[in-house]
């Protein structure tokens, strides 16, 4: 049988269609909710007969880092993706990280495709498409911008003909469905070795699980996912991240204006906070999460600012650039002199005059932090003597699927 190495990790090359899905934001108990409440009967089968584990996400727990390393197989600090958003300290500008120069790995999707896997991958949010898609000889395209897909970009035209769906709004559970509908619809006409397949956080932001809308999203995805299986799919489930509420007792945000407190204590030139959740959908979460990085003048004392801002209620851990590197693997580099991360109900943000919370129209829920790292793995095959002690990471889908659906 034909193999190939990506990153350290050797896979075995699909004898039956293979689908990874990413599920933006999907905190465990929105399955377990929706199971119990009778919403997924494929997924609660799946439960039953297939392979199931809550998994850890990479930090921080954030939609750029997680679906890069579930498609490298590999850490922040091999892949080189440590948030949405970062500070370039080479030119001295906060940037997107949407870019494929910021890519430090190759993806498994690339390699497989060279392999001569016939391979296709939808993603909601087009922030995601040029990183899934670097080097990839495939189908890559986003719901968002499915209607602008080309031949020679994306590998595939007429979506929108294809899916029989129009151009769902960014803001919407729509965005996710038209993922879904797009990954049976290609499943159906060009069946793919390989498929990846990842959906928007929108509903998560707003809903919590067990809600009438969050199982109603669960049920969708439910609906879709028994039409892959029913096409012979070997299929992977995660996520990129969990999410928690972060409100105060009267519904508004709770949040650490970081930036605000750093400037109090070592004035307006004495740090810059980073916070790479940043992106351009401030609908969802307005720009606050629970992870930020900040950066300091050399005359600062690293440690003791650390000690300083851990004091602080509502602060988890505050941990230096090689410390933080260590624990949560990632590129030392890219990360600021401190990570700072906020407890399970509370989130980060910079100056509170830089941030536009007027898109928040329901309590905010958001993420980033260790609070939000558990996440479901699920296989609708069984793995045998499934090691229970391991520590089960959302990249280790691609393993499952190539390596051990049967």
């Amino acid at each position: 049988m034909r193999r190939i190495e990506v990153n350290g990790r050797t896979y075995r090359l699909p004898e039956h269609p293979c689908v990874v899905v990413c599920v933006d934001g999907c905190e465990p108990d929105y399955i377990a909710q929706a199971v119990a409440g009778g919403h997924m009967p494929w997924m609660k089968r799946v439960l039953a007969e297939g392979t199931e584990v809550i998994a850890d996400c990479v930090m921080p727990s954030f939609t750029n880092p997680n679906n890069l390393s579930i498609v490298t197989g590999a850490t922040p600090a091999v892949h080189g993706i440590c948030g949405n958003y970062l500070y370039d300290t080479d030119s001295g500008v906060e940037v997107m990280m949407n870019d494929p120069k910021w890519l430090r790995a190759p993806t498994l999707l690339a390699a497989l495709a060279d392999a001569g896997c016939k391979v296709a991958v939808v993603t909601a949010k087009d922030k995601l498409r040029k990183l899934l898609g670097h080097q990839l000889r495939g189908i890559c395209f986003s719901a968002e911008k499915a209607d602008q897909a080309t031949l020679e970009e994306h590998g595939i035209d007429a979506v929108l003909q294809l899916v029989g769906l129009p151009v769902p709004s960014v803001y919407s559970a729509e965005l996710s469905e038209f993922v879904f509908a797009a990954g049976v619809k290609l499943m159906q006409r060009r069946r793919p070795d390989i498929m990846y397949l990842s959906t928007t956080d929108y509903v998560q932001h707003k809903h919590a699980p067990g809600t009438t809308r969050a199982n109603s999203f669960c049920g969708m995805m439910d609906r879709y996912l028994g039409e892959l299986e029913h096409l012979g799919c070997a299929i992977a489930l995660t996520a990129d991240h969990g999410m928690s509420s972060k409100t105060r007792l009267d519904a508004s945000p709770n949040v650490i204006y970081l930036q605000d407190v750093l400037d109090g204590w070592l004035g307006a030139a004495g740090a810059r906070v980073i916070l790479p959740i940043t992106d351009p959908y401030v609908v969802h979460h307005g720009a606050l999460g629970s992870y930020a990085t900040v950066y300091l003048p050399a005359d600062i004392d690293a440690e003791a600012l650390a000690a300083r801002i851990a004091a602080l209620r509502g602060i988890e851990t505050v941990l230096t650039r090689a410390a933080a590197a260590s624990r949560f693997e990632l590129p030392a580099d890219r990360i600021g002199d401190l990570v700072v991360v906020s407890s399970r109900s509370v989130v980060l943000g910079g100056a509170a005059a830089r941030h536009d919370l007027s898109g928040l129209d329901a309590p905010l829920r958001s993420h980033g932090g260790l609070a939000e790292q558990a996440v479901p793995l699920v296989m609708n095959r069984r793995i045998e003597n499934l090691d229970p002690n391991r520590r089960w990471r959302n990249f280790d889908a691609f393993d499952w699927v190539l390596n051990h659906a049967r």
